[in-house]
Protein backbone atom coordinates (compact mmCIF):
# COMPACT_ATOMS: atom_id res chain seq x y z
CA UNK A 1 0.00 0.00 0.00
CA UNK A 2 1.38 3.41 -1.00
CA UNK A 3 0.96 6.19 1.52
CA UNK A 4 -0.26 9.59 0.35
CA UNK A 5 2.28 12.29 1.08
CA UNK A 6 1.32 15.77 2.28
CA UNK A 7 3.49 18.87 1.76
CA UNK A 8 4.14 18.76 5.50
CA UNK A 9 3.10 16.25 8.15
CA UNK A 10 3.43 16.16 11.92
CA UNK A 11 3.40 12.62 13.28
CA UNK A 12 2.75 12.42 17.02
CA UNK A 13 2.47 9.50 19.40
CA UNK A 14 3.91 7.81 22.44
CA UNK A 15 7.02 5.69 22.60
CA UNK A 16 6.93 2.71 20.22
CA UNK A 17 3.63 3.91 18.73
CA UNK A 18 4.85 3.65 15.13
CA UNK A 19 5.76 7.33 14.57
CA UNK A 20 9.20 6.77 13.09
CA UNK A 21 8.03 3.75 11.12
CA UNK A 22 5.32 5.86 9.44
CA UNK A 23 7.89 8.54 8.58
CA UNK A 24 10.18 5.88 7.11
CA UNK A 25 7.34 4.42 5.04
CA UNK A 26 6.57 7.89 3.67
CA UNK A 27 10.25 8.27 2.74
CA UNK A 28 10.32 4.81 1.15
CA UNK A 29 7.26 5.59 -0.97
CA UNK A 30 8.66 9.02 -1.92
CA UNK A 31 11.90 7.42 -3.12
CA UNK A 32 9.99 4.81 -5.12
CA UNK A 33 7.99 7.47 -7.01
CA UNK A 34 10.92 8.81 -9.03
CA UNK A 35 14.64 8.19 -9.50
CA UNK A 36 15.08 11.96 -9.07
CA UNK A 37 13.68 11.87 -5.53
CA UNK A 38 15.95 12.03 -2.50
CA UNK A 39 15.10 11.52 1.18
CA UNK A 40 17.01 12.83 4.18
CA UNK A 41 16.52 12.16 7.87
CA UNK A 42 17.61 14.94 10.22
CA UNK A 43 18.40 13.15 13.49
CA UNK A 44 18.22 15.27 16.63
CA UNK A 45 19.22 12.68 19.25
CA UNK A 46 22.61 12.87 20.92
CA UNK A 47 24.57 9.84 22.18
CA UNK A 48 25.30 10.97 25.74
CA UNK A 49 25.37 7.54 27.38
CA UNK A 50 25.90 3.88 26.46
CA UNK A 51 22.18 3.10 26.22
CA UNK A 52 21.55 6.03 23.88
CA UNK A 53 24.60 5.14 21.74
CA UNK A 54 23.26 1.57 21.39
CA UNK A 55 19.75 2.86 20.64
CA UNK A 56 21.04 5.22 17.92
CA UNK A 57 23.17 2.45 16.37
CA UNK A 58 20.16 0.09 16.34
CA UNK A 59 17.94 2.75 14.74
CA UNK A 60 20.59 3.40 12.08
CA UNK A 61 20.90 -0.32 11.25
CA UNK A 62 17.16 -0.92 11.12
CA UNK A 63 16.52 2.24 9.09
CA UNK A 64 19.23 1.25 6.57
CA UNK A 65 17.49 -2.11 6.10
CA UNK A 66 13.97 -0.67 5.75
CA UNK A 67 14.81 2.41 3.66
CA UNK A 68 18.27 2.02 2.09
CA UNK A 69 18.04 5.31 0.19
CA UNK A 70 17.33 7.42 3.28
CA UNK A 71 20.42 9.51 4.05
CA UNK A 72 21.01 10.85 7.57
CA UNK A 73 22.34 14.15 8.90
CA UNK A 74 22.78 14.68 12.62
CA UNK A 75 21.67 18.10 13.84
CA UNK A 76 20.70 18.30 17.51
CA UNK A 77 20.14 22.07 17.74
CA UNK A 78 20.20 24.15 14.56
CA UNK A 79 17.20 22.47 13.00
CA UNK A 80 16.04 25.47 10.95
CA UNK A 81 19.44 25.78 9.25
CA UNK A 82 19.47 22.05 8.45
CA UNK A 83 15.98 22.18 6.92
CA UNK A 84 16.89 25.27 4.91
CA UNK A 85 20.25 23.84 3.79
CA UNK A 86 18.86 20.48 2.66
CA UNK A 87 15.38 21.45 1.48
CA UNK A 88 14.87 20.96 -2.24
CA UNK A 89 11.91 20.31 -4.52
CA UNK A 90 12.83 16.65 -5.01
CA UNK A 91 14.00 16.02 -1.43
CA UNK A 92 11.77 14.77 1.37
CA UNK A 93 13.05 15.73 4.81
CA UNK A 94 12.20 13.68 7.90
CA UNK A 95 12.93 15.31 11.28
CA UNK A 96 13.19 12.69 14.02
CA UNK A 97 12.42 14.11 16.45
CA UNK A 98 11.05 17.44 17.66
CA UNK A 99 10.95 16.22 21.26
CA UNK A 100 14.69 15.53 21.43
CA UNK A 101 15.39 18.83 19.65
CA UNK A 102 13.44 20.72 22.33
CA UNK A 103 15.17 18.67 25.05
CA UNK A 104 18.56 19.65 23.62
CA UNK A 105 17.57 23.33 23.81
CA UNK A 106 15.96 23.33 27.25
CA UNK A 107 17.96 20.71 29.14
CA UNK A 108 21.64 20.69 28.13
CA UNK A 109 22.33 18.14 30.88
CA UNK A 110 25.55 16.81 29.43
CA UNK A 111 27.07 20.20 28.60
CA UNK A 112 27.35 22.15 31.86
CA UNK A 113 29.02 25.12 30.13
CA UNK A 114 26.09 25.55 27.74
CA UNK A 115 23.11 27.22 29.38
CA UNK A 116 19.57 26.27 28.39
CA UNK A 117 17.89 28.32 25.69
CA UNK A 118 15.47 30.58 27.52
CA UNK A 119 13.60 31.80 24.45
CA UNK A 120 12.89 28.44 22.82
CA UNK A 121 9.78 29.95 21.20
CA UNK A 122 11.95 32.17 18.97
CA UNK A 123 13.91 29.11 17.83
CA UNK A 124 10.68 27.21 17.21
CA UNK A 125 9.27 30.06 15.12
CA UNK A 126 12.36 29.95 12.89
CA UNK A 127 12.06 26.17 12.52
CA UNK A 128 8.37 26.39 11.64
CA UNK A 129 9.08 29.10 9.07
CA UNK A 130 11.79 26.88 7.51
CA UNK A 131 9.26 24.04 7.26
CA UNK A 132 6.72 26.30 5.55
CA UNK A 133 9.33 27.61 3.12
CA UNK A 134 10.89 24.25 2.28
CA UNK A 135 10.44 23.56 -1.46
CA UNK A 136 10.02 19.83 -0.82
CA UNK A 137 7.93 17.81 1.64
CA UNK A 138 8.80 17.79 5.35
CA UNK A 139 7.75 15.11 7.86
CA UNK A 140 8.12 15.88 11.57
CA UNK A 141 8.13 13.19 14.25
CA UNK A 142 7.37 14.12 17.85
CA UNK A 143 6.13 12.70 21.11
CA UNK A 144 2.73 13.32 22.61
CA UNK A 145 3.64 13.20 26.29
CA UNK A 146 0.77 15.16 27.79
CA UNK A 147 -1.64 12.23 28.11
CA UNK A 148 -0.39 10.98 31.47
CA UNK A 149 -0.40 12.29 35.01
CA UNK A 150 0.89 15.77 35.76
CA UNK A 151 4.62 15.47 36.55
CA UNK A 152 5.77 16.24 40.07
CA UNK A 153 8.82 18.39 39.30
CA UNK A 154 8.66 22.04 38.19
CA UNK A 155 11.23 21.54 35.39
CA UNK A 156 9.43 18.50 34.02
CA UNK A 157 6.07 20.31 34.10
CA UNK A 158 7.66 23.23 32.26
CA UNK A 159 9.04 20.84 29.62
CA UNK A 160 5.66 19.13 29.13
CA UNK A 161 4.05 22.56 28.73
CA UNK A 162 6.71 23.68 26.23
CA UNK A 163 6.40 20.48 24.18
CA UNK A 164 2.61 20.78 24.15
CA UNK A 165 2.92 24.35 22.87
CA UNK A 166 5.49 23.30 20.24
CA UNK A 167 3.25 20.45 19.04
CA UNK A 168 0.30 22.84 18.73
CA UNK A 169 2.38 25.33 16.75
CA UNK A 170 3.72 22.60 14.45
CA UNK A 171 0.17 21.28 13.94
CA UNK A 172 -0.92 24.75 12.83
CA UNK A 173 1.70 24.96 10.07
CA UNK A 174 1.60 21.34 8.90
CA UNK A 175 -0.83 20.27 6.20
CA UNK A 176 -1.44 16.89 7.89
CA UNK A 177 -1.29 15.86 11.54
CA UNK A 178 -1.27 12.16 12.38
CA UNK A 179 -1.56 10.58 15.82
CA UNK A 180 -0.05 7.09 15.99
CA UNK A 181 -1.25 4.44 18.43
CA UNK A 182 -0.36 0.72 18.27
CA UNK A 183 1.14 1.28 14.82
CA UNK A 184 -2.10 2.70 13.43
CA UNK A 185 -2.56 6.26 12.15
CA UNK A 186 -5.38 8.50 13.27
CA UNK A 187 -5.57 11.57 11.05
CA UNK A 188 -6.28 14.63 13.16
CA UNK A 189 -5.83 17.03 10.24
CA UNK A 190 -5.85 15.85 6.64
CA UNK A 191 -5.71 17.84 3.39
Amino acid sequence: MTLVLAKSELILGGQKSGKSRRAELLARDWLAQSPAHRALLIATGEPHDDEMRARIARHQRERAERVPGLATVEEPRDLAAAITRHGAEHTLIVVDCLTLWLTNLLMPKYEPNRPPVLDWQAHAAIVLRAIQQSPGPVVLVGNEIGLGVIPMGREVRAFVDALGALNQQAAQVCERVTLMAAGLPLFLKNP
